[in-house]
Parts: C-alpha cells; structure tokens; sequence
C-alpha cells in the first residue's frame, strides 16, 4: 500500500483515537497518538507530521492552545475534531487556523475524506508554487 503520508492523531479518548487510527491506517496513512496538548506539541515539533486531527478538550493544554503554538511555527494542516459544536466554538478554531472543524460523534470515513480533501489541496498547491 501507497505511503500517503504521517497523521497526527490529538485524542484523550481511547476508543475515539482507536477508530481513528483505524480508519486512518486503512486508507494507508501512518499515524502516531498523543493524548495530551504538551506531547502533541513534542511530536509535532520532532516528527513534522503531514496533517494534525486535533480534538480540544484534552489535557495540559487545549486544541486551541495546541493549534495557536503550531500555526507560530507552522502551516501544517490541522482539523479540529471535537464535541464543541457551538458557532463561536467552530469559528474560535477556523480563526485560529483551522482548516476543518468536525463535531463529534462523527462518520469515521467522513474524517478520513476530509484528511484526504486537505491534504489534496495542500499538496497541489504546493506543486503549483515551487
């Protein structure tokens, strides 16, 4: 199976980040986990992942707190999901860089379209401006 690239998964809840990585790994992602603001921010800074799934309730340091620090040294896309379903939630997360925000429960499969969605675009934008 092709390598499409490595994930980070931001999840404080076992089976959420169970099926994610599931899913993720199917459709022939690599990922790596992290449960918590401060080691999500350790992994994103070591191993420069190609996409973060970022869930804001979790540990340490929130999502949000999580996806400011990355955008101060990055533009490594990143889609919030998350239970926080409110309009100032949602646009809280796009204004901070967000470049998708899914609410929970959500279709694991729709997750993985997403990713793929972002990903496209990311990747054909960055061939067009070499």
């Amino acid at each position: 199976m092709i390598d499409k690239g490595l994930i980070l998964l931001v999840e404080d809840e076992p089976e959420i980040a169970q099926i994610l990585d599931a899913y993720l790994v199917r459709d022939g992602f690599r990922t790596v986990r992290a449960a918590d603001g401060e080691t999500a921010l350790t992994h994103h800074s070591v191993l420069s992942p190609d996409l973060v799934l970022l869930d804001v309730r979790i540990p340490r340091l929130d999502g949000f707190e999580v996806l400011a620090r990355i955008r101060r040294e990055s533009n490594t896309p990143t889609i919030m999901v998350t239970a926080l379903a409110e309009d100032l939630d949602r646009l809280a997360g796009l204004r901070l860089g967000a470049d998708d925000y899914v609410v929970k429960p959500f279709n694991p499969q729709e997750v993985v379209a997403r990713v793929n969605a972002v990903l496209r675009r990311v990747r054909q934008h960055d061939r067009r401006y070499r």
